[in-house]
Parts: C-alpha cells; structure tokens; sequence
C-alpha cells in the first residue's frame, strides 16, 4: 500500500476524468490520499471529494501563501471556522512563497505563525510550503520550535544541510516528482538521510514525475516516486511503500 501525503485531488484540473483517475491510484495500489487546503474558494469542493471517496481522502485546512492576501484576516477566521466545525489531520499546506510575491512576505509570516499555533493548540502536523524562502520558513520556525511542532516539509528541494535542518525541526520530508528530475538534485544525497524521514507524495495535478514531466500529475504516478526512491536507497519498492505509509500513519496518526 502506498500513501500519497500530498495531492490536489479536488482542482479543477480532474474535472473531467476524476472517478477514472482515482481508480488509476488505486489500481496502483495507492490507498490514502491526504488533501492540503488552498483558501476558502476549494472548502466545499474538499468536502465534496471526501465525502465521494470517504474511505480513502483525509483532508486537512489551511491558508496556502499565495492565497495570502489583503483579505487574509478574514481567510484565517475561515480556516477557524473549519476546526470550530469538524476534525482535520493537519493544517497545510502553509509556509511561504517568494517565487510569485515577495511583496506579501511580512504578512505571510504572520499567517505562517499564526497557523503553526493553530496545530499546536489542535495538537496537529504541518504542513509546509516552501518556494525560495528557506530561510525564511526557518526563521519563523525557530520562533516556534518546541515538542508541540511536528510535521512535513512538502516538496522539498532544498540541500542535503537544508534537510538536516528541517528534520530537526521534527519534520519529514516529502518527496515527489522532483526526485526523478535529472536537475532535481535531491537524488544525490538522499540516500545519506534515513528512510524513517521520508514520505512520498504527487502534489498532483502539479510537479509529474518523469516520464510525465511537463504534464498533468495524478496520484497513480506516486508508483515512479516510489520506484526512484527504491533504486536510491538499493531496497524494494514494497520497503519504500511499507516505510512511507508508517511514516505517514506516525505523523498523521491514522
């Protein structure tokens, strides 16, 4: 069984195909899928998908750093609403963002924190979204840091120090698509960083795997995740999958 810890499944992107390509993922043996929140705009569309696939999709809430915008005081008292409302596995994705807006960057900080004290208070992971701001992810996590601060660095595509730094953050790293990049990097020193660190995500519709790059992802391509990081450990697809959803199980705690 494999666990994708990271996907979009409910973007508009599957609109067209969604049953199909969600009996792909578990024809390729993808069990569980964990669903980052964007803003309020996909909030029903989340439910909605949760409650098709209610077996298989676990939802968590959050305020994405490109959605942080004039208005974010009142996208916050929404994703408060959401935990006033029901249950969810993590606040995510949140972080911050500087490839599209560096503008925002002080606000985002203050989102970012804001939510970090939201999954404390709810006992909660992160997740975190992370787009040419390491330092200053770390900056506001240091702020943070305590035995109450747990979760994933998404996508990671930092530096082999930038990894060691995050996982003393008690956070994991989730690898995707980007591992099977010839100029992803992140393939070479992977295998110097215990497996018991590792979760495999798609974040799908975005970042394919190769050789899908460049095109829609999906969470049955989790499958070439996996068997990159096979050949980059030496060991069995079946250890990588067996692995990875414990690690997931331990952070998510289903």
């Amino acid at each position: 069984m494999l666990t994708d810890t990271h996907t979009h499944l409910y973007s508009e992107a599957f609109a067209d195909d969604r049953s199909e390509m969600m009996q792909r993922a578990f024809d390729a043996g993808i069990e569980r899928f964990f669903i980052p929140a964007i803003d309020s705009g996909y909030t029903e569309a989340m439910y909605e998908l949760e409650s098709k696939y209610s077996d298989h999709i676990y939802l968590m809430m959050g305020l994405h750093p490109t959605s942080v915008k004039e208005n974010y005081k009142d996208e916050l008292a929404h994703v408060v609403a959401q935990f006033q409302r029901r249950n969810f596995y993590a606040v995510g994705e949140i972080g911050i963002d500087l490839y599209w807006d560096k503008s925002t960057l002080e606000i985002q900080k203050i989102v970012f924190k804001k939510q970090i004290q939201l999954a404390k208070k709810h006992k909660l992971p992160i997740v975190i979204h992370c787009r040419e701001a390491f330092d200053e992810i770390f900056e506001v996590l240091e702020t943070e840091q305590d035995d109450d601060l747990f979760g994933i660095f998404h996508c990671f595509t930092g530096t082999l120090d930038q990894a060691l730094r995050a996982m003393g953050f008690n956070m994991k790293l989730g690898i995707g698509g980007v591992v099977t990049f010839k100029n992803g990097k992140i393939d070479r020193f992977l295998n110097q960083i215990d497996l018991a660190h590792i979760v495999l995500e798609t974040d799908s519709p975005y970042l394919s795997p190769v050789p899908f790059r460049g095109k829609r992802n999906e969470s049955s391509y989790l499958s070439l995740v996996c068997e990159k990081v096979a050949a980059i450990y030496g060991i069995s697809k079946e250890e990588v999958a067996r692995v990875t959803t414990e690690n997931s199980k331990e952070i998510f705690g289903v």
